[in-house]
């Protein structure tokens, strides 16, 4: 991980597969299954990782429009949302990022990009 810049930690959620991860019934309401990821993310962190982290929450779909919340910021992706945090981790690059996915092509994507990668459970119990 490279921890030059001295920035924080960025985490960058896929809400998309960590939502879709438990069937509890996510896809009858998907904006309201990211804002409750969303919450949890504020309450709880990122569990395990000790000092500061910045959490960004990337929503597509029909949970576009998730509001920030103080300790997450949700950014909506225009298109892919895989596309859209790749984006992010190259923008970011001199700054660890670790990226919360299980999408097989998208921990490639961005761990060519030098970012590390962990699973949904990472963030969802």
């Amino acid at each position: 991980m490279n921890e030059d810049s001295g920035a924080p930690l960025l985490v960058i959620v896929d809400a998309a597969n960590v939502v879709g991860s438990v069937p509890d019934g996510w896809w009858r309401d998907r904006r309201g299954a990211a804002e409750r990821l969303r919450d949890r993310l504020a309450a709880d962190g990122v569990p395990g990782r000790a000092g500061p982290v910045e959490i960004v929450l990337v929503v597509e779909g029909a949970a576009r429009g998730v509001e920030s919340v103080p300790g997450v910021r949700v950014e909506s992706a225009g298109g892919s949302g895989d596309d859209h945090m790749v984006e992010l981790v190259e923008r970011e690059a001199g700054r660890a990022r670790l990226v919360v996915t299980a999408d097989r092509e998208l921990r490639r994507r961005v761990t060519e990009l030098g970012a590390d990668v962990a699973g949904p459970r990472t963030v969802r119990p």
